[in-house]
């Protein structure tokens, strides 16, 4: 439970520290607020993340992962795919899975898991919310996971498509001798 605890307030202050604090009203709710992503942010946004996932991982005694570029190429694909179909879920308007879209961009390791959002949320804020799920949770704390992928597509309105897929750079043919 402390760790719960220490985990989520330490989400809240990255995301403070990174310009992402919540204003409120008079009533004492969030203000709704316009998080836009320039196209110059993709690093910052990227490392923001990676940053955030890798202190949860520390805290939670799992070695880092570190950004791949296949993978983010597959979230690229799947979040503005997404954003196509107006529904975040894990299937490609042409059918693919998740494993179909990593092998479709060249990575030859082993899915571990995705995560997907539709939010008006930072990264912060949505990586806090994934580790308020036990499902989405697991993929963010997976001991096995090595690489990740992560990207979004913002829509005019500022409705953002969240895509974050994790791997192990184990081969197939290692896991099934193995």
């Amino acid at each position: 439970m402390k760790r719960s605890i220490f985990v989520l307030g330490f989400l809240a202050f990255l995301t403070a520290c990174s310009g992402g604090g919540v204003a409120v009203g008079p009533n004492g709710e969030p203000l709704a607020r316009l998080y836009r992503i320039g196209a110059g942010d993709t690093s910052r946004v990227q490392f923001s993340l990676l940053d955030g996932m890798n202190s949860l991982r520390r805290v939670s005694g799992v070695a880092p992962v570190q950004l791949n570029s296949q993978l983010n190429a597959a979230a690229a694909t799947h979040s503005r795919d997404m954003a196509i179909q107006n529904r975040p879920w894990h299937f490609g308007s042409d059918g693919s899975s998740p494993i179909d879209r990593i092998r479709r961009v060249g990575y030859t390791g082993v899915l571990i898991g995705e995560n997907i959002s539709e939010t008006y949320e930072s990264e912060l804020e949505t990586l806090a919310a994934w580790m308020e799920d036990p499902n989405t949770r697991r993929v963010i704390l997976n001991p096995q996971a090595q690489d990740l992928g992560f990207a979004w597509f913002q829509e005019q309105n500022g409705k953002i498509w969240w895509t974050l897929i994790t791997g192990s750079r184990s081969t197939l043919e290692a896991d099934l001798q193995g």
